[in-house]
């Protein structure tokens, strides 16, 4: 369970080293690729909205808890994007990506007591889904004036937090599907506010259709995956 939690993680990493030392020539192809990265991604984030964090929570939430979990977590992480920005950039791809990895981990570990083949399945695919975050976050942390060495160091960390997050999906929160849930929930509305905020815009280029198909092929990989899992 520890081994499937870490291995969620570690594309945050890999996503990092690899946006690290890239080396396509710049110019317009490569502006293009990055930023249908940044759609593929977004993708991602909608689908895991979409086909697993809010219908977890339909399933064991009442219609208030849901609505105002999930507008809470629109409006909290609406400000700390507001003081992300104020204090020198946005961040809305590692945000977005924390709050989509962190919850999902925490139901791996609930997952990991009842199914232990499911929970493998959802480590593999959760870690598929971090490894474009990851990439788009290493951007993100630098050109908001963190130096490489310590975004790829910080990123590291940020690995590990799955297994932190099994623990306590597995140990504590496991007897209190509800409380799981509208975490989920609280999580979805904070993704779904950066998508449309920070995300989205970035994917934007005039005369170009690249990056919002990649933000197509995004939530299509995500609709794999929820099959899979179902």
């Amino acid at each position: 369970m520890l081994l499937m939690g870490w291995l969620a993680g570690l594309p945050i990493f890999l996503g990092g080293v690899l946006s690290r030392y890239e080396n396509i020539p710049e110019g317009l192809a490569k502006r293009e690729i990055l930023h249908a990265i940044v759609g593929f991604g977004g993708g991602l984030l909608v689908a895991a909205v979409a086909l697993v964090l809010v219908p977890e929570a339909l399933q064991q939430l009442s219609l208030g808890l849901l609505v105002g979990s999930f507008v809470l977590g629109s409006v909290v992480f609406s400000l700390i994007d507001r003081q992300l920005a104020m204090r020198g950039g946005p961040l809305a791809q590692t945000l977005a990506m924390l709050m989509d990895f962190l919850p999902e981990a925490v139901s791996l570990g609930a997952v990991f007591a009842i199914h232990h083949r499911l929970g493998i399945l959802l480590a593999l695919l959760i870690g598929a889904q971090n490894l474009p975050e990851g990439f788009n976050s290493y951007r993100e942390m630098t050109a908001a004036g963190n130096r490489p060495a310590k975004a790829i160091r910080t990123m590291f960390l940020l690995s590990f937090s799955g297994i932190l997050a099994v623990l306590l999906g597995r140990f504590v929160l496991q007897p209190y599907p509800r409380l799981v849930a509208a975490l989920m929930s609280f999580a979805a509305g904070g993704i779904l506010y950066l998508v449309f905020q920070d995300i989205a815009p970035m994917t934007k280029m005039r005369h170009h259709w690249a990056p919002p198909l990649g933000a197509s092929l995004g939530f299509a990989v995500g609709m794999v995956a929820e099959r899979l899992l179902t």
